[in-house]
């Protein structure tokens, strides 16, 4: 079993976020994919961060975190709002919902 930093672009900070989330290895994210291995970070408690996003995306594809023509990224944001609101309406009460709305609510 290989290391999460072995993916392209991950490293430490990543390793100790997926470990969180229960995901310890870079055979664990593949075997996920992108989206649902960022989904699993977002629903251990993670703060959603678009670039974080995209570096794994993009890590996955073996490929450089600033290799991102503009149309990809704009596809790669789409899919990330997706996925953190989808985490919201998964993993939070009605209430945090309403105050994160209204910018008051819970910060992890």
């Amino acid at each position: 079993m290989s290391a999460i930093s072995t993916i392209r672009n991950l490293g430490p900070a990543s390793e100790e976020a997926f470990r969180r989330a229960g995901i310890t290895t870079a055979e664990e994210i593949q075997a996920m994919g992108a989206d649902a291995a960022y989904l699993a970070l977002l629903e251990s408690g993670a703060r959603p961060h678009f670039i974080g996003y995209y570096v794994l995306v993009m890590g996955l594809q073996g490929r450089g975190w600033n290799d991102l023509d503009p149309k990809e990224k704009a596809k790669l944001r789409k899919q990330f709002d997706a996925l953190v609101t989808s985490s919201k309406a998964k993993s939070r009460p009605d209430i945090e919902a309403a105050l994160d709305k209204l910018g008051t609510g819970k910060r992890r």
